[in-house]
């Protein structure tokens, strides 16, 4: 009887004991596994960046424009048309044969870029119709004015006189009359005889210039054939003059 209850004793303590162990072990709180430090991405690549230029922009057929350059963070460039493949930065010398936009793009890491620049090439201006005859002499003959009643030769009139004298030196088949015009003021038969002085007066002139008197032909009309009808003193310079046509061959 009392092994027995010594037996029951320690089957007792032993159970406590091992109560005890399984509850410590229970309690124990696991170890937490430490994080991994991750590291952040790498920074996207920089987007390229390119300009282009000419100088000069215009130019006449068969001359040389410069195309000129720059770029970033780019790994090829390429000029079209004609040009190629290009450093990333430079110039070179293009001659279009007619209007032509040059176009660069740039392309890297990060993506492309392009640029462009127009180089304008001049057509040649079509070939214009020879003037006539008379467009050159309206153009090149200058008529003579006078001062109220005179026919002396005045400094702008020398002027003038000079310029049809060349005009007939470089067109030595042409023959010119000389109209002698008066303003309204005075009578029809006193306004006749200095409109002959007039154009008396401008033809010497011209043969003092060394153009053949015999290529000079003159006539008065007076005041009958006004080139302004207006009674004012503006209208009356117009009128007196010695006035060239172009005689008809």
């Amino acid at each position: 009887m009392i092994e027995l209850s010594r037996s029951m004793y320690r089957a007792g303590v032993f159970a406590l004991v091992a109560a005890s162990v399984l509850s410590f072990g229970c309690s124990k709180k696991p170890a937490v596994a430490p994080t991994r430090q991750t590291q952040p991405p790498p920074p996207p690549a920089a987007q390229p960046s390119v300009t282009l230029s000419a100088s000069p922009t215009s130019v006449e057929q068969g001359d040389a424009s410069t195309l000129s350059w720059t770029s970033t963070d780019a790994t090829q460039l390429t000029i079209a048309p004609d040009v190629g493949t290009v450093t990333a930065q430079g110039s070179t010398k293009v001659t279009p044969a007619a209007s032509t936009t040059y176009t660069v793009t740039a392309s890297g890491p990060g993506g492309s870029a392009t640029a462009s620049a127009r180089v304008t090439v001049a057509t040649a201006a079509p070939p214009t119709t020879s003037a006539t005859q008379d467009e050159i002499f309206l153009k090149e003959v200058r008529d003579a004015y006078f001062d109220f009643n005179k026919a002396d030769i005045r400094s702008d009139a020398r002027t003038a006189l000079g310029k049809t004298a060349e005009y007939l030196r470089n067109y030595p088949a042409e023959r010119v009359t000389i109209e002698g015009h008066c303003d309204e003021r005075g009578s029809t038969e006193y306004n006749l005889a200095l409109g002959d002085r007039r154009a008396s007066a401008a033809k010497q002139y011209l043969v003092s210039l060394g153009i053949s008197a015999d290529r000079i032909n003159t006539v008065s009309f007076g005041k009958e054939k006004p080139f302004c009808m207006q009674s004012t003193e503006d209208c009356y310079q117009q009128n007196r003059r010695g006035h060239f046509v172009r005689s008809k061959q």
